[in-house]
């Protein structure tokens, strides 16, 4: 049984696009792999953020997982915080990194020149710079086969295939497992409603942009609305020319489990408002059973979402804390070898 990694950064309310390019994708790989999944609350400290706020963000998407139908019984959902041996192989990867690649990276350069203060000082936090190598610690620590990533994280995995890679020529020792990217090809990119070219984010300013999985029925109904079409009124996928609708196609062929083909011929005789009434209808049917079990896991059953992510966290620190202690040993570290 192969093992796979992955988690969702706690910053800002999940969105439709984190279901159908991350968590909808969990649902099928519990089922034949062994699934680790977390909530990446660290990573949420990379930009400022309210203590509430960060907390409350780690209890809704922790429920969320659950309340979308990961199975405790069949994955392991833990806070990355509760294993420490992710910040400890995070620093000893960035030992081994070099600020030249860290610099390179697209989202260090996007985020990084967003910094500029009123009296045009850049302060860029480092934990931006240093994010690609506790993500690969994330990863590495748990000799993954395999992380299904969205398109725009290929480059902070193909930077933890070279840190891998380098440590186990640096050592001559087999310390960590290559792993195998995977890329959701059908629903590997929800892009914004106001702005189709750019990908649905949790953290845009323009609410009108984004649904959340929050998101009421009358919420949903009003962005899915004034959703950016065209003026051609023609239903077709075609995401360099029509980029909205091809959004709207690729919502609801992700939703109903239709291929684009099949989403094409039952909307080719229907103008553009038949297709967001269907949106809205397959969205809403989605997220209302969803809704109802994340806030009673919140409320009432908060307990047994403690008691689900505290057993989580207990499998993974067993398996990262035996191979951090085996990399500090490899690489010296410890002066008394700690059990392997």
């Amino acid at each position: 049984m192969a093992r796979i990694i992955s988690g969702i950064t706690s910053t800002g309310k999940l969105t439709l696009g984190n279901y159908l390019g991350a968590i909808n994708n969990f649902l099928k790989l519990q089922e034949k792999h062994e699934l680790l999944i977390f909530v990446a609350n660290l990573h949420g400290l990379t930009l400022p953020i309210k203590a509430q706020a960060l907390k409350e963000n780690i209890r809704d998407i922790a429920a969320w997982y659950f309340a979308a139908g990961i199975m405790p019984n069949k994955t392991h959902i833990f806070i990355q915080s509760d294993v420490l041996a992710h910040t400890q192989l995070g620093y000893v990867l960035l030992c081994n990194s070099y600020v030249g690649e860290l610099e390179r990276m697209t989202q260090y350069k996007d985020k990084s020149q967003k910094m500029t203060n009123q009296n045009k000082t850049i302060s860029i936090p480092t934990g931006i710079l240093a994010y690609p190598t506790l993500m690969a610690a994330d990863i590495l620590l748990y000799d993954a086969d395999f992380v299904p990533v969205g398109i725009d994280q290929t480059q902070h995995l193909e930077l933890t295939k070279t840190l891998a890679t380098r440590m186990n020529n640096t050592y001559k020792t087999q310390l960590f497992k290559v792993p195998k990217i995977i890329v959701d090809q059908q629903a590997q990119k929800i892009m914004s409603l106001q702005d189709p070219t750019k990908k649905m984010s949790k953290s845009d300013d323009n609410l009108k942009n984004t649904i959340f999985l929050s998101d009421n029925k009358q919420e949903v109904t009003d962005k899915i609305t004034k959703a950016v079409t065209d003026s051609e009124n023609i239903i077709k996928f075609d995401p360099q020319r029509k980029p909205g609708v091809s959004n709207l196609l690729t919502i609801y062929a992700s939703i109903t489990n239709k291929n684009i083909k099949t989403c094409e011929q039952y909307f080719s005789n229907h103008n553009y408002g038949f297709l967001k009434k269907e949106v809205i209808k397959v969205i809403n049917n989605l997220l209302e059973p969803m809704q109802k079990k994340q806030q009673a896991l919140i409320n009432e059953k908060l307990s047994q979402l403690v008691e689900y992510l505290q057993q989580g966290a207990a499998f993974a620190n067993k398996i990262a804390t035996k191979k951090l202690n085996f990399v500090e040993n490899i690489i010296g570290i410890n002066f008394i070898e700690k059990e392997k």
